[in-house]
């Protein structure tokens, strides 16, 4: 059972930085696709970033194109989200997932949530104006 434990959220004000991990058990990040979304109340869960099998390509949503770094370190089994620049608008849930799916184009990053499977349990962050 593939079990995603993310940790890093806290308060922080306007133009501040952090750098949230999720770390993975009962199977590695290694070739395999990982995704950092974040969900507002009463919103729809949205991509913010995600990461390629190979680890090469990544995709962002285009507000925090810039601002916002996914990165995976296999050796750690955890996939990071560094944000920086932060903003009020950032105040979310950010939650980290992944599925089992091998894709035959290593450089595919899905982006909807219907494409993961394994989900953790969220950390908040809250960027104060």
């Amino acid at each position: 059972q593939v079990q995603l434990l993310e940790s890093g959220g806290g308060l922080v004000q306007a133009g501040d930085s952090l750098r949230l991990s999720c770390a993975a058990s009962g199977r590695t990040f290694s070739n395999y696709v990982v995704g950092w979304f974040r969900q507002a109340p009463g919103k729809e869960r949205e991509v913010v970033a995600a990461i390629s099998q190979s680890g090469r390509n990544t995709d962002y949503v285009d507000s925090v194109k810039g601002r916002f770094t996914i990165s995976r370190d296999d050796a750690k089994n955890t996939v990071y989200l560094q944000m920086n620049s932060l903003k009020p608008e950032d105040t979310d849930v950010y939650y980290c997932a992944t599925n089992s799916a091998r894709y035959s184009t290593r450089s595919y990053v899905p982006k909807r949530n219907y494409e993961y499977d394994y989900w953790g349990q969220g950390t908040q962050v809250t960027v104060s104006s």
